[in-house]
């Protein structure tokens, strides 16, 4: 199930879908950024906000890393989206992908002297470019003949003939930097999801899995990849997610996040090493109270990126010692690419992050740590459209936090709405993300602010900022100390803000999807509610989705060994209890929760004679993509809370 905060932000905030009305310039979108060791310049993906239900094309932009000023821009395809901007080790040349979705390829670009050239061209998907040490070659993982785009939450290809053969395989290959031929190196039955170079040029070090890519990450074992064979050894294969995998500067060591993370790209959990030569990893931030999710290796010592509460730190890793030592925090929501949260330079001195809050439109922040300074202004024109401000709370011996988000002049004696937004995951967090003006950014949240509401977004227990085992606190036993963890959470809100407690509803997307649905079959305190692409039933839901592997780590077994837990979870075995209006949306094509478990949730509540309606998006998959898609979503998630919380 993709619970990532990818998901949470798609509920959460439904698109970035075009400019407001009462700003000149449209609001600028940042991602993927890269920076050079001495963060001098800046690579980052780049685009203004589209029109309403349009698409927007983005292009690759190089900056000065200090002033920001714009150095270069390259659009090669107009019609490509673009990944993953790479500086070679000297600095002085970039790497990126483009992919032509119509058609069914993609390529691989050079800058070398201010000129962008094709360097390879994939029959395919492909992402992840990374130079060699010496500069004279570059990595990606590309996947030839590719029946659907690379993740689980992209929709999945049409079930019709023989299904289950001749999966998806994704491979690391290797294209001379002056251009030439890809050659596949890592084995054509192993699914790579990352990889990083060894310091000698000579291998990778790489997390994979044998057969289906969007079902076996959470069995992934890290190995070495050799380049001249193609040969993968395993180093580690521990019961636990692997995720960012990068090898000391002696070759020596290899550094890793684990931890029970809900997806691929939901990152977060402790800083592990072990030998590059395989043994058995060592946890090397025990006890930390926060969720790394990114690093880098300066030396001998990590630097990594956290979240730690409300906030997000820079901190330096000592493993010998296993201390950790901040140096830097601060509460913004931040932003970066398949390397982390925040991105470090190759050396690890510099890093970079499009950061914002609540309140503050994104922007590249960026420099030599220990400090990251705001180095774009484009988006200094957008004023704040809420009132935020961060809540904690104490359930059962557990410390939890959220964001309670309202207007910024509230009415005076007036006691307002509110809906709870419980993200994706679980192993993910409601972090700050600008709320804009118009259809500027996160236009859910600020039109029902706009229309009097409350927004609530909790971060219960199971979900990443307060230590690995806060984060797996939910473990067999979701709806549980979790939902418990919300209520206590709605009543910490409700003390601090003008709200009506009579007049309350709950909304989420994927493992939020499955709460909502949890929710209204075990409390009548919401009078609304929005269930996006959740889980009625957890025993026929086992059989049905293309990702089974991930529920194992969570539930402690297969349904088929452990059905009781499964049963015990379900939603549609309380859901004579249920009395609460429910909406319920999904995509047609969701590999992650498929579409029927939402159709059964629906019939429940039919049968109940439950004020319901169910909304299938044509061609979608477990992310909500199409513009029009998300504008219709938002327009009916507004006129049902108005409809029965107004």
């Amino acid at each position: 199930m993709r619970f990532t905060d990818a998901l949470g932000r798609a509920a959460f905030a439904c698109a970035v879908l075009g400019a407001g009305s009462a700003t000149a310039a449209p609001l600028r979108d940042y991602r993927a950024p890269a920076i050079t060791d001495g963060g001098a310049r800046i690579a980052a993906i780049e685009a203004d906000a589209a029109a309403p239900g349009k698409p927007h094309h983005a292009q690759v932009v190089v900056r000065d890393g200090v002033t920001g000023k714009i150095l270069a821009e390259y659009d090669p395809c107009a019609g490509c989206s673009y990944d993953f901007p790479s500086w070679s080790p000297d600095g002085g040349s970039l790497a990126f992908v483009a992919a032509d979705a119509a058609a069914g390829s993609v390529t691989l670009w050079v800058v070398r002297g201010g000129q962008p050239r094709a360097a390879a061209l994939i029959r395919g998907v492909a992402n992840t470019a990374r130079w060699s040490p010496d500069g004279a070659r570059i990595a990606l993982l590309a996947t030839v003949g590719a029946k659907k785009q690379a993740g689980a939450v992209e929709a999945g290809e049409r079930l019709v003939g023989e299904i289950g053969v001749n999966e998806d395989a994704q491979r690391i290959a290797v294209v001379p930097a002056a251009g030439g031929e890809a050659r596949m190196v890592s084995p054509p039955d192993a699914y790579v999801y990352e990889y990083d170079w060894t310091p000698d040029g000579r291998g990778f070090v790489a997390t994979s899995a044998k057969g289906n890519g969007d079902n076996n990450w959470w069995v992934a074992a890290l190995g070495h990849v050799d380049l001249a064979s193609g040969a993968l050894r395993t180093i580690a294969a521990p019961s636990m997610q692997i995720s960012l995998p990068h090898v000391s500067p002696d070759g020596r060591t290899v550094a890793f996040v684990g931890g029970l993370m809900s997806d691929f790209g939901s990152v977060g959990g402790n800083l592990y090493t072990v030998p590059l030569a395989g043994g058995e990893p060592v946890d090397v931030t025990p006890d930390y109270s926060g969720s790394f999710n990114g690093l880098a290796w300066k030396g001998t010592t990590l630097v990594a990126s956290a979240l730690r509460g409300s906030e997000m730190a820079v901190v330096a890793v000592d493993p010998a010692a296993r201390s950790a030592r901040t140096l830097f925090a601060r509460a913004v929501g931040a932003s970066g690419s398949r390397d982390g949260r925040i991105v470090f330079s190759r050396d690890g001195g510099a890093a970079v992050s499009v950061f914002e809050t609540f309140e503050k439109a994104p922007y590249i922040a960026a420099g030599r740590l220990s400090e990251l300074v705001q180095v774009t202004r484009d988006n200094d024109g957008f004023a704040p459209q809420v009132a935020a401000r961060s809540i904690a709370w104490t359930n059962e011996g557990l410390r939890s936090q959220g964001w309670l988000l309202g207007p910024r002049t509230p009415q005076a004696g007036h006691r307002h709405p509110m809906v709870v937004i419980v993200h994706g995951g679980p192993a993910s967090a409601a972090m700050p993300r600008f709320v804009g003006e118009g259809e500027s950014a996160s236009p859910l949240v600020r039109e029902l602010v706009e229309r009097g509401y409350y927004v609530f977004l909790p971060n219960p227990r199971g979900s990443f900022g307060q230590g690995l085992a806060f984060t797996s606190a939910n473990r067999r036993d979701f709806g549980g100390g979790d939902w418990r963890d919300i209520l206590a959470g709605v009543d910490a809100a409700i003390a601090q803000a003008p709200i009506d407690g009579n007049r309350l509803g709950l909304m989420g997307h994927s493992y939020g999807g499955f709460m909502t649905m949890w929710g209204v079959t075990h409390s009548t305190r919401f009078q609304a509610a929005v269930a996006g692409a959740g889980i009625a039933n957890w025993i026929s839901y086992y059989g049905q989705n293309g990702i089974d592997q991930w529920m194992v780590p969570f539930f402690g077994a297969t349904m088929y060994e452990d059905p009781a837990v499964y049963r015990k979870v379900s939603p549609i075995e309380s859901i004579r209890n249920a009395k609460t209006p429910t909406l319920i949306y999904v995509g047609e094509r969701d590999v992650e929760t498929p579409a029927v478990q939402s159709m059964e949730f629906w019939h429940g509540l039919k049968a109940m004679k439950v004020p319901t309606t169910l909304v299938i998006y044509e061609g979608e998959g477990h992310a909500i993509r199409k513009p029009e898609h998300q504008l219709d979503q938002r327009r009916r998630t507004v006129a049902w809370f108005d409809k029965y919380l107004k």
